[in-house]
């Protein structure tokens, strides 16, 4: 039997020629713009009709855009920032854009480097949330592109947005949770490196403790489960344990889960835990995981709609500033 030949690819000018309008009022009409709504409705239907699909590289010539947003997120093994792009990329697809979304694995080195790759691929917009908000490589790369951060401000920036976390707000609820259940020394485990001393909620924790009175110890400790799990047993082996850990992620705090499991230790009855972020599987340990929720779908939604806006010249700069809501589960409780 002879081979069926592949269907050719309907132009524009087919589109054009069935709707009695010029290719120019089509293109218009297809990209939503100067023609009336009936017109678009119009041209959209023939469209579909005919199986006509623009060409993506030829639409990006004649626009100067690509269509892509890039995600450039700070740790994926960090289970909430996967969580974060999994919506962001839904979200940017229903604004018929697409995501492409690179891992900063933490290394602000390897952050940068990263950040200048998105801007060689012409991006029309970067969603961050960065490993080193206070870089000088912002400022520069706020200049060529419109950027959009998340959690923490972009020192020096002139972003096109921010989704910012009240963090002194979510570290002071924190920190008076766990002394009201009668805890005076506290770990807080935290992913920032030396290279990054000067992130808010790590500046912060280290006021607010002495405010409180509480003795802390500040544990480094990367994103990924087999790491956290041996920073968490070195501290929980010591032999002056703090009563409580207060981590800056909920992957951080399975960490400490696992290593209070391999130590014999019961949560919250030999070492309480404390999350910061709400993610799905924390509400699924035994005990539920105690955390500070800063609602991932709002902050998807605004950090969406700013890029979105912003790659459309629609610059209006906006700092939208995410509050904490505090999640009472059963991980902490009073020390013995």
């Amino acid at each position: 039997m002879p081979r069926s030949q592949p269907r050719k690819r309907a132009t524009i000018r087919e589109v054009a020629q069935a709707t009695g309008l010029s290719p120019a009022a089509v293109s218009y009409a297809l990209r939503g713009m100067q023609v009336s709504e009936e017109t678009i409705e119009r041209v959209r239907q023939a469209a579909a009709e005919l199986g006509y699909e623009a060409d993506p590289i030829a639409r990006a010539l004649a626009s100067g855009r690509t269509g892509m947003i890039g995600l450039l997120c700070g740790s994926l093994e960090d289970l909430w920032q996967q969580s974060l792009a999994v919506g962001i990329g839904r979200a940017l697809r229903d604004k018929d854009r697409y995501a492409l979304i690179l891992d900063a694995a933490g290394d602000p080195a390897r952050e940068r480097t990263l950040a200048h790759q998105l801007r060689d691929q012409r991006v029309d917009g970067m969603i961050v949330q960065p490993v080193d908000p206070a870089a000088a490589l912002w400022a520069d790369l706020a200049e060529t592109l419109p950027v959009v951060a998340i959690g923490d401000a972009l020192t020096g920036a002139r972003t096109a947005g921010e989704v910012v976390f009240d963090n002194r707000r979510g570290v002071t609820m924190a920190l008076e949770y766990l002394r009201e259940s009668g805890h005076r020394h506290v770990a807080v485990l935290t992913s920032t490196r030396p290279s990054t001393p000067d992130r808010p909620a790590d500046v912060h924790v280290t006021a607010e403790a002495e405010r409180l009175g509480l003795r802390i110890d500040v544990v480094p400790a990367p994103q990924g489960l087999a790491a956290t799990t041996e920073a968490a047993c070195a501290l929980l082996s010591s032999a002056a344990r703090p009563t409580a850990a207060f981590c800056f992620s909920d992957s951080i705090a399975y960490g400490v889960y696992a290593a209070a499991g391999e130590l014999g230790l019961d949560v919250p009855g030999d070492i309480s835990v404390m999350g910061y972020d709400d993610h799905p599987m924390s509400g699924l340990l035994t005990p539920a995981l105690t955390t500070v929720d800063w609602d991932i779908d709002g902050i998807v939604r605004a950090a969406v709609r700013l890029v979105v806006a912003a790659a459309d010249g629609r610059t209006r700069r906006r700092r939208i500033i995410q509050e904490p809501a505090l999640r009472e589960r059963g991980s902490v409780g009073p020390p013995r």
